[in-house]
């Protein structure tokens, strides 16, 4: 062989081993990584490294190994994936601590039976330590009567957290305003004798506050005794609303306040008193009333009450009058009151609505008004002739003296008894000069007194002289008006 040859043989055999070498180096660096190079990680296959070089049996030098190559080019050699890590879980190692360590359960405290006691409160509300806890709770093992006291504490706690809210109760506001109202009375209280009026105004307001135009113009009629006659006249529901409007406007006129008639009428023929004052209301009105006459009738009963609450008790006395006759206020109001009631029936009854009677205290009080009145209504029946005594002469008796009673017993929850005289308003009724007893319904009464049941039909049971009975039934119905 030339020395070209061996150059060129020698230089191919150096070019063989320098690759082979390269790539040995390459496998070498990735088994190292792979089978790991770290000294506390043997491989798998019991092989190690060496701190010169590397080989199957870990020994040998780093760069003598290369002169064992042949020359030729080795196969291609795929790269080797290396494979995951062991975790901290898989190595045996053991796992940190994530807890302290647990602390032993506290021993309890030893308390006196007294501070134990007074700690029941705290326990029920979860408020105590953990050894107070323990001892509060060795405690009641032991002391029966801490036990009970303790069971209706933790029950007491329980009703602090109610499932459902209080608010949903409907009857709560009114409980409260009750319980508020008396132990602390309002600073302005409504008169006693002003309250029937406030709570007949107050129902019928109810009654109107979803009527339409239908109801408004319903057809009512309103009736009453005249001379011992039925009489009646034909109205809406709005006309009765005026009606009421303008009588009470007497009492609002003696309070000082504004008269809802545009140009009040003249005592002339009766036209100050509660019909005229009905009537020039009407013919002053352009069109028939509607409902819009219930703003001003509303208004005008609450000014009146806001004002005698103002004005206060004292009041009571001041007079109202009613055209032909005066009352005074306390009275007037009473009257009012029924009044506004009798014609809520009728508009109820017009509507076909149900309406009940007033509270007995309040229609108790109505018929106390009545039956005081019956002794100058008697009078002035006797002055026009519509009443003729016994006798020839009719008895005269002294003011303050008793006289000839009737006892007028009414039935019901609003009942009671009342001794009319029936010879003078002066004289003072006596049992023991009782000469007739009627007894009646209360309802039926007042329907008596508002003249819609004539006398003939009202008297539930009567007994004595018959004259007094008819005369006293007859005046009973004359204190009805329109």
């Amino acid at each position: 062989m030339s020395g070209a040859d061996r150059s060129e043989a020698h230089d191919g055999r150096d070019d063989g081993a320098a690759e082979d070498r390269h790539a040995r180096e390459i496998d070498g660096e990735q088994a190292h990584g792979a089978a790991g190079t770290d000294p506390a990680h043997p491989a798998p296959d019991g092989t190690g490294t060496g701190p010169t070089g590397t080989g199957p049996t870990g020994t040998g030098g780093g760069a003598g190994s290369a002169s064992r190559g042949t020359g030729a080019p080795g196969p291609a050699r795929q790269p080797r994936i290396p494979t995951p890590r062991l975790s901290v879980e898989d190595g045996g190692h053991a796992l940190p601590l994530l807890a302290g360590p647990v602390e032993p359960e506290p021993a309890p405290a030893a308390l006196s039976h007294g501070v134990l006691k007074s700690l029941l409160g705290a326990w029920a509300l979860a408020a105590c330590s953990a050894a107070e806890t323990a001892a509060v709770e060795e405690h009641l093992g032991d002391c029966g009567g801490c036990a009970d006291e303790a069971r209706r504490l933790r029950e007491a706690v329980g009703l602090l957290h109610q499932p459902e809210s209080l608010d949903l109760n409907p009857a709560l506001r009114n409980r409260v305003l009750r319980n508020c109202l008396s132990r602390r009375p309002p600073r302005i209280p409504v008169p006693d004798w002003a309250v029937p009026y406030d709570a007949e105004t107050a129902r019928l307001d109810a009654l109107l506050q979803d009527f339409g135009d239908a109801e408004w113009h319903a057809p009512v009629r309103l009736r009453w005794f005249d001379a011992d006659r039925p009489t009646s006249r034909r109205t809406t529901v709005a006309g009765v609303i005026a009606h009421l409007l303008s009588v009470d406007g007497l009492v609002a006129t003696a309070l000082g306040l504004e008269d809802p008639l545009p140009a009040a009428p003249g005592p002339k023929d009766g036209a100050g008193g509660p019909a005229g004052r009905t009537e020039a209301y009407w013919r002053a009105s352009r069109f028939p009333p509607t409902r819009a006459v219930r703003g001003p009738w509303r208004e005008q009963s609450h000014s009146l009450v806001r004002t005698v609450s103002f004005t206060g008790s004292h009041a009571g006395g001041l007079p109202v009058a009613y055209g032909g006759f005066a009352l005074p206020l306390h009275d007037a109001m009473l009257d009012r009151a029924f009044e506004c009631w009798v014609h809520a029936a009728d508009i109820a009854e017009a509507v076909h609505y149900p309406y009940e009677p007033p509270a007995a205290q309040h229609l108790n009080r109505m018929i106390d008004l009545a039956a005081r009145l019956l002794p100058v209504v008697l009078a002035e029946r006797r002055r026009a002739g519509l009443s003729v005594p016994d006798g020839p002469t009719p008895h005269l008796v002294a003011a303050g003296a008793p006289g000839r009673s009737l006892r007028l017993e009414i039935e019901g929850a609003a009942g009671g008894e009342w001794l009319i005289p029936l010879d003078s308003p002066a004289a003072v009724g006596s049992a023991d000069h009782e000469v007739a007893h009627v007894a009646l319904d209360g309802v039926e009464f007042c329907q008596l007194a508002a003249g819609h049941l004539s006398p003939e039909e009202a008297a539930a049971g009567q007994h004595g002289d018959r004259r007094a009975i008819r005369d006293v039934l007859f005046a009973t119905a004359s204190l009805s008006r329109m």
